[in-house]
Order: structure tokens, then C-alpha cells, then sequence
């Protein structure tokens, strides 16, 4: 029977390839998916690649993937990026484009099967749309485009028949997890959280926090506003929301426990009271392999999680004081609407002042409620895309004429 199994997968992987196209190449999810292309070159091929303004490092990955196409943010870059492919000895440019159209352009580009969005925030939701439209089949590592797209995003995967498979690693667990449960068979979802930079502080010690603090995630190699995400936990906060789309939830049935290990990326319980977890290290590049490889499991190169050398798994709930983010994610999510595309601008405005000094870290959850409060009137039940984009723009708008209150003269 083993000898069969192993025959069986060993054909799987044999006919196994993928032509995939990644939003958001020179970021941490885009480098990390190239990384999992270079350990298997024989069973991918990258025929688009959407970058911001890295293009040094994008010039690199053009070298070495050559692309069909390409997008950067700033068009006045375009002839910078051309020249120096010349000066890298690359003979045959792709297709350059620039702008939000350009990367939209690469979402829904040629014959690619899987898009991997990998845009920073509510950036993303577009050339997802985009992608979908176009028949794509979605790796979806931008969490903010079904937290603040959910209510379209859903019916349009429907409509195009494209698949979403997560590639962050909470989601990705649950996903793997479910493999083989029937859709009546799950009782709740529980998402792990390592507690960020400010797992081990006291609440009341939370008003010294500086910016170089927040950036100290203690297991996983992240960009700055994800883990600035992960400090106020507001990123578990936005995976509930995410959970609920992905896997028709209820809010009710979404648990949050801090695991600070973060050896276990998600866990399932069933009807029959058994859990369900996935394990492996803080890599994620293994969330990632799966997102683009499922239903085959690849061999990778990495090192294998060793049970004894971690030695203990330790859980405990998440303090509400030190986490008033979390609250605030239940609660748009409950609301709904365009509620939760407020709480996500409102989020990534409050970040982005908090980043540039100027708001407090305890100014972040402040700002989120306030914006939160002036939308409560005019939540949209059921939005529309133009919808979800006006109330992006309006809630950023907003949550920028919060004032702490040292600041209100």
C-alpha cells in the first residue's frame, strides 16, 4: 500500500506545472514565492511580475525569470528599469508597464493559471478583481482584499469559476486542515497568534512603546505594516474576517488563542470534538508552496519541524486590554457591510501616521473606533465594488482628521 501511495504522488509530481503571475514581486510575499519557483524551476514558469519601486531588485528578477510582462508603480521608472536590464545583459525586455492599469494588466495577463497577490493592503483589491475576471485562479496572501472586497469577491470567484486558496500561513492551515471534512463537520476554527512584539509587556506599559519596538516581530520575518499588525493584533482581528468569507464561519465559531511558539498555524474543531491542527516552522514559504501547488505536496528543500529540538507548545487567550484592535475586527465583521472596508482603511491610515510619527501606538485603536463611529450611519449592506472603493477612500480621508488629544488645541 506504500509503496503504492508514494508511485502515486511520485506521478503527481511528475506531471505537475504551473504558469503563475506575482503581485507584488519585490515584497516579502513576492520574494518568498520566487524563492519556492527557484527550488523547483522545472515545475513553474512566471509569466508576469507587478512591482512598486524597487526595481533594482525587480531588474534581478526579470534576469532571472523572464517574464512575459511587467508593471511597476511609477511610470517616470520605466527607462531607469530598461536600462539597467542592459546593463544585466538581458537581451529580450518583457512588456513594461507602469500604474495602477499596468499591474491590473499583469493580473489578468496571457495563459498565467495562478495570480499570487501579494500587495500591501486594500492596493490589492483591484488587480484582484482583475484577475478574477480573467478566469485566474487567486493565491491569496493580500488579506485586506476579501476583508474590505469580501461581499463582491466572493460572488465574482463564483461567476468566473476561479479558485482562492490562502497562502498566509493561519488560513493556509485551516485549509490544509479541512482537506477531507465534509462541510457540515467543523464546530469552530482557531486562529494562532504568535502576540506580536508586545506578546510579553504589560498593558499599562504599552504608552513607551516606540516605532522601532512595534518593528520587532519575535518569530517571523515580515514587512512593517503587517507587523505592526501582528503587534496590536489587529492582524488576527482582519484573519477573522477573512476566515468568515473564506470559509462561511461564523464569528461566533472564529477563536483567537496566542501560541507563542507559532508551530501551530491554525487549528479546526470538528463535530466530534477532535482538532485538526498544521504544524511546520515560521516559514512562509510553506503556506505559500501549498497556495500555489494544491491538491500536490512538492518535496521542498527546508528544514523539517523536529518536535523534540522545539520541546514545548504553550497557549494562552489574548488580553483584551493590551488588544483592543481584536474587539474591533468582531465587530465590523459583524456589522458587515462596508463596515469592515472602514475598519481596514481606518487601520492602514492609523499604521501608515503611526509610522511617520504622528500618532501614538495606543493612537492606532483610538483612530480605527473613531472612523469606525462616523461610518456607523452609512454602512452599505450589500456594496458594490464602486461601493467598497468610495468608503476606502472616505474612511482613509476621515481617520487623517484624528487628532490625539495633546494635539486638539
Amino acid at each position: 500500500m506504500k509503496s503504492t501511495y508514494e508511485r502515486g504522488l511520485a506521478a503527481l509530481d511528475a506531471n505537475f506545472h504551473k504558469k503563475i503571475s506575482i503581485l507584488g514581486s519585490t515584497g516579502s510575499i513576492g520574494t518568498q514565492t520566487l524563492d519556492v519557483v527557484d527550488a523547483h524551476p522545472d515545475k513553474f514558469e512566471v509569466i508576469g511580475l507587478a512591482a512598486g519601486s524597487n526595481i533594482e531588485l525587480l531588474s534581478e528578477q526579470i534576469k532571472n525569470h523572464s517574464p512575459q510582462i511587467v508593471a511597476i508603480s511609477d511610470a517616470n521608472k520605466i527607462d531607469e528599469l530598461k536600462a539597467l536590464l542592459k546593463a544585466k545583459g538581458v537581451e529580450k525586455l518583457p512588456e513594461i508597464l507602469a500604474g495602477t492599469e499596468g499591474i491590473e494588466e499583469v493580473a489578468r495577463y496571457g495563459d498565467a493559471e495562478t495570480v499570487v497577490t501579494g500587495i500591501v493592503g486594500c492596493a490589492g483589491l483591484l488587480p484582484t478583481v482583475a484577475a478574477i475576471k480573467a478566469g485566474k485562479d487567486i493565491a491569496l496572501a493580500n488579506k485586506e482584499t476579501l476583508i474590505s472586497g469580501g461581499p463582491v469577491i466572493l460572488p465574482l470567484l463564483k461567476k468566473h469559476n476561479s479558485m482562492c486558496i490562502p497562502a498566509d500561513s493561519e488560513h493556509s492551515a485551516i485549509f490544509q486542515c479541512l482537506q477531507g471534512v465534509p462541510a457540515d463537520g467543523v464546530r469552530k476554527i482557531i486562529l494562532t497568534a504568535s502576540g506580536g512584539a508586545f506578546r510579553d509587556w504589560d498593558a499599562k506599559d504599552l504608552h513607551k512603546v516606540t516605532l522601532k519596538d512595534a518593528l520587532k516581530h519575535p518569530n517571523w520575518d515580515m514587512g512593517a505594516k503587517i507587523t505592526i499588525d501582528s503587534a496590536t493584533l489587529m492582524n488576527k482581528g482582519l484573519e477573522v474576517i477573512e476566515a468568515h468569507y473564506l470559509f462561511g464561519a461564523d464569528y461566533d465559531d472564529i477563536d483567537i488563542v496566542i501560541h507563542p511558539q507559532s508551530i501551530i498555524h491554525s487549528m479546526i474543531e470538528t463535530q466530534d470534538t477532535s482538532v485538526l491542527a498544521q504544524l511546520g516552522w515560521p516559514d512562509m514559504r510553506l503556506p505559500i508552496v501549498y497556495s500555489i501547488t494544491w491538491p500536490y505536496r512538492l518535496s521542498m528543500p527546508y528544514e523539517r519541524l523536529d518536535l523534540v529540538k522545539q520541546g514545548s507548545l504553550t497557549f494562552k487567550e489574548p488580553d483584551r486590554a493590551k488588544y483592543p484592535c481584536m474587539e474591533l475586527a468582531y465587530s465590523a465583521g459583524r456589522t458587515g457591510g462596508t463596515m469592515t472596508a472602514a475598519l481596514n482603511a481606518a487601520n492602514e491610515q492609523a499604521v501608515a501616521m503611526f509610522r511617520n510619527n504622528e500618532i501614538g501606538y495606543l493612537d492606532i485603536p483610538k483612530l480605527i473606533e473613531y472612523t469606525m463611529e462616523g461610518h456607523k450611519n452609512n454602512v452599505i449592506a450589500k456594496p458594490s465594488l464602486e461601493d467598497i472603493v468610495e468608503t476606502d477612500a472616505w474612511a482613509r480621508e476621515y481617520g487623517a482628521t484624528f487628532k490625539t488629544p495633546e494635539l486638539i488645541i
